[in-house]
């Protein structure tokens, strides 16, 4: 069973990610851990940039001394919550094996580097494997709940990596928190965004609901919006 997926931000009114540029300051900004603890997932997951933000180590040795099998290697399998970390290509050395206590599972896909693998072994840090050069998501749910029996998955970001679960089709509720301040300059990350290679893609929604509205207090508001994917719209 595919777990049931929420995608969780926290935004200014123009939707963009990054609380240091908004204007008023410190609009709203400490609501986010607290939903998150409220919306209570198995698992939570972020892309390799903001993954690299919660790394304390330097990038692993290029030189390996022996080889690994391309198979799950899997250090903790009875956590309350998971750590899930985006990483196709083996970049973030991590210095660390949890994160917030959440021990961490690193997606990579079958390209990378033994050197890399044998960081992670050394580090104790899980890894899977969901994809050949490019990670597979909708395999990387699949065995999130197969192996470690996440039922529920918070997707929290980045905007590439959130856009990515949302032309997957695989984003069945989306939680906004909107903070009353605007970013109002170019170059900040949006709420969903792409690389340059997808640009054109659009997500399958067939239906947004607005499930529910919620004042947070000093002008900040949690919008609740169910999801209904169309399997047969495709990235068009």
């Amino acid at each position: 069973m595919k777990p049931y997926v929420v995608c969780l931000m926290h935004s200014s009114l123009d939707g963009r990610t990054h609380p240091s540029r908004w204007r008023p300051k410190g609009a709203g900004t400490d609501w986010f851990e607290k939903i998150h603890d409220e919306l209570g997932g198995d698992a939570w997951v972020i892309g390799r940039v903001t993954g690299s933000e919660f790394a304390k180590g330097k990038p692993y040795p290029t030189e390996a001394r022996e080889k690994f099998p391309r198979e799950n290697w899997l250090v903790r399998r009875d956590a309350k919550t998971y750590g899930v970390v985006l990483d196709a290509q083996g970049k973030i050395g991590w210095g660390r094996s949890d994160i917030g206590g959440d021990p961490i599972v690193v997606v990579l896909t079958e390209s990378v580097p033994d050197s890399h693998l044998a960081g992670l072994r050394g580090e104790g840090v899980s890894y899977i494997f969901a994809g050949k050069s490019e990670i597979d998501l909708a395999l990387t749910l699949d065995i999130l709940g197969r192996e470690f029996g996440v039922k529920r998955l918070l997707v929290e970001g980045g905007g590439v990596a959130n856009g990515a679960f949302l032309r997957a089709g695989l984003i069945d509720e989306f939680n906004l928190i909107l903070s009353p301040a605007i970013d109002g300059a170019k170059g900040a990350p949006f709420v969903f965004d792409s690389t340059e290679a997808d640009s054109d893609k659009r997500a399958p929604l067939a239906a947004m609901t607005l499930e529910s509205t919620r004042q947070l207090g000093g002008g900040v508001l949690l919008l609740r919006y169910l999801i209904q994917n169309d399997p047969q719209a495709g990235a068009s």
